[in-house]
C-alpha cells in the first residue's frame, strides 16, 4: 500500500531577526565524486566526496585499482544495505559524466527570490501583539521573455504566507518580491531596513535587485508566476536566457537541481529521478492537500523551493518544492506536465485582456476514472521504460461535457483529441494534466475502446462558462 507522506514544512527559508531557519528538507549527503588521491607500491587511496562537503577514504592494498565490488560496499554504507547493484551502477555512472556545460547553460535562467509579508507577531502566550515584516527567500526560473516582460516560474508557497495578516498585508501573497540573477545575487541577507509608504519595514536590496510582481498562481498545483521588466533584467545581465521544458522524463535519468539552498547563493546539486510519479501531502495554507510529484535523490535544502530541475540536455523536467524529513535521499519536484501546463495556463489568462481572470482555469469534464491493468514495459531501443495503465470511466455526471460527447461507464479512454490533434493517455493523471492545456474555443473529443470496438466520441467546443478557477 502506498504510504502517504506528510511534509511538515516546505523548502523555503525565512529570514527573521538575523536567524536562518531550515524548513522541512532532507539534508542527507550524497556522493558527488570519487578520485584517486595517493598511490604507492603497497596501497592506493581513493577519496569519496559528499554533497555536504565531507569526505571519506577508501584504501586498496598492493596498489591495485579499486574494484566495483569495493565501491558497491562503500555505497551501501551511504545509501543503505538495500541498495541494489543496478541502483549502485546508476549512481556511479552518473558521476563520470561531465555536465558542466549543461549546468552553465541552465544557470543563465536561474534566479534567487526574496519576498516580504506583513505578519502578526504573537507574545509568549500566543496572543497577537502587533505586526512586523517577515522576509523569506526561495528560487525561480526565467521561463519566458519578450521585449517588455520577463516571466519567472516559482512555487506558490514561495510567494504565499499563511501567517500573513490579510488586513495589513493586503492578502496572503507577498507585498514585495525581488529577484537576483545568477552571478549577481547578494551573498548575505543583511540588507538595510527602511520604511515603505505604509510605514512598514522593507529592505534596500542593492543595485542588482530586480523588482517583480506576482501575476497569478495555483495553490493546488504549487506553481506561481512573477513578472519583471525585461529592461531591468537585461540591464543586470544581457545574457539571460529563458529555460526550455523537456518533452518527457524517466526513472534513472540525471536530475540537476539549481536553487538557493539556505540562502547561501545559487548552487547546483545532482542526482537521478527515483520515481516518475507519486502522491505526497503538503500543507501550504490551513489545509493538507495531495500533490502529484516526481521523486529525486538530488540534494535540495531550505531556499531551493521554486528552483529548476534539469536533465542532461539542460531542459527543465520539474520545479523543486519539497523534501521528506523522515526518509533519506527523498526529495520532490513538481513534474514538467504540471509545471509547464500550469505556467502556460496562468500566462494565457493573464494576457487574455480580461482583468478579472487571474490565475489558472480548467474545464470540468464530469467524469471519474480508475486505473486497470497497470504494467511496466522496457524499451531497449531508447534504454528506458515506462508504466502504462488502462484509463476506465467509473462515473459520468448527468448533463456534463462527458455525457454530451457520449462517454459511458466502463469505456476505456485511450486519447484526448484537441482541435483534431490526438494526445495519447497512458496514465490516469495524463487526463487531469491535459485539462491544464485546454482553452475556451477548443474543440475536444475522446478516443475510446468500448467492448472490443475502438471509436471516437462526438465533439464539444469549450466555452468560457465551462471553466472554473483552479485554486
Amino acid at each position: 500500500m502506498k504510504k502517504p507522506k506528510i511534509i511538515a514544512a516546505l523548502i523555503v527559508v525565512c529570514l527573521l531577526v538575523f536567524s536562518l531557519f531550515l524548513a522541512g528538507c532532507s539534508q542527507t549527503a550524497t556522493v558527488t565524486s570519487i578520485s584517486l588521491t595517493s598511490s604507492n607500491d603497497r596501497q592506493s587511496v581513493y577519496t569519496i566526496y559528499y554533497s555536504d562537503g565531507t569526505t571519506q577514504t577508501l584504501t586498496v592494498q598492493n596498489g591495485q585499482d579499486v574494484t566495483a565490488d569495493e565501491l558497491y560496499a562503500k555505497y551501501k554504507e551511504v545509501y543503505g544495505e538495500d541498495l541494489t547493484y543496478d541502483e549502485f551502477l546508476q549512481k556511479y555512472l552518473v558521476l563520470s559524466a561531465d555536465n558542466s556545460s549543461v549546468i552553465g547553460k541552465a544557470l543563465q535562467s536561474s534566479v534567487k527570490l526574496y519576498t516580504e509579508f506583513i505578519e502578526t507577531v504573537t507574545d509568549f502566550f500566543g496572543r497577537p501583539s502587533g505586526v512586523n515584516t517577515a522576509q523569506y527567500t526561495g528560487s525561480g526560473v526565467v521561463y519566458q521573455m519578450d521585449e517588455e516582460s520577463t516571466y519567472i516560474i516559482t512555487n506558490y508557497h514561495v510567494i504565499y504566507s499563511n501567517n500573513a495578516n490579510s488586513t495589513y498585508n493586503g492578502g496572503k501573497t507577498a507585498r514585495r518580491i525581488v529577484c537576483f540573477l545568477y552571478g549577481s545575487e547578494n551573498g548575505t541577507d543583511d540588507f538595510t531596513p527602511q520604511k515603505d509608504s505604509d510605514g512598514y519595514n522593507t529592505y534596500d536590496y542593492g543595485d542588482y535587485a530586480i523588482e517583480c510582481e506576482y501575476i497569478g498562481g495555483s495553490l493546488t498545483k504549487d506553481i506561481a508566476i512573477v513578472r519583471a521588466d525585461t529592461a531591468d533584467v537585461l540591464a543586470v545581465n544581457p545574457n539571460v536566457q529563458p529555460a526550455v521544458f523537456a518533452d518527457e522524463y524517466h526513472v534513472g535519468e540525471t536530475a540537476i537541481a539549481i536553487g538557493n539552498p539556505e540562502n547561501e547563493g545559487i548552487s547546483v546539486t545532482e542526482g537521478i529521478v527515483s520515481v516518475d510519479s507519486e502522491e505526497i501531502s503538503l500543507q501550504i495554507d490551513s489545509t493538507v492537500r495531495t500533490y502529484r510529484s516526481l521523486r529525486i535523490d538530488t540534494a535540495i535544502y531550505g531556499g531551493s523551493s521554486g528552483g529548476g530541475l534539469f536533465n542532461v540536455e539542460g531542459e527543465l523536467i520539474g520545479i523543486t518544492n519539497a523534501g521528506d524529513k523522515e526518509d533519506e535521499n527523498i526529495n520532490f519536484a513538481i513534474p514538467l506536465e504540471i509545471a509547464k501546463g500550469t505556467a502556460d495556463n496562468i500566462l494565457y489568462f493573464y494576457r487574455d485582456g480580461n482583468e478579472e481572470t487571474t490565475g489558472a482555469y480548467t474545464p470540468s469534464i464530469g467524469i471519474t476514472t480508475v486505473a486497470q491493468n497497470t504494467r511496466y514495459s522496457y524499451d531497449a531501443g531508447v534504454g528506458y521504460g515506462k508504466i502504462t495503465e488502462e484509463i476506465v470511466v467509473d462515473q459520468v455526471s448527468s448533463g456534463s461535457i462527458a455525457a454530451q460527447v457520449g462517454l459511458q461507464q466502463n469505456d476505456r479512454v485511450t486519447a484526448f483529441v484537441i482541435n483534431g490533434v490526438k494526445k495519447q493517455l497512458d496514465r490516469c493523471y495524463d487526463f487531469t494534466d491535459t485539462l491544464l492545456t485546454l482553452r475556451p474555443g477548443d474543440t475536444i473529443s475522446f478516443e475510446i475502446t468500448r467492448g472490443s470496438e475502438t471509436t471516437t466520441t462526438s465533439s464539444y467546443q469549450l466555452v468560457w462558462g465551462d471553466f472554473r478557477t483552479l485554486s
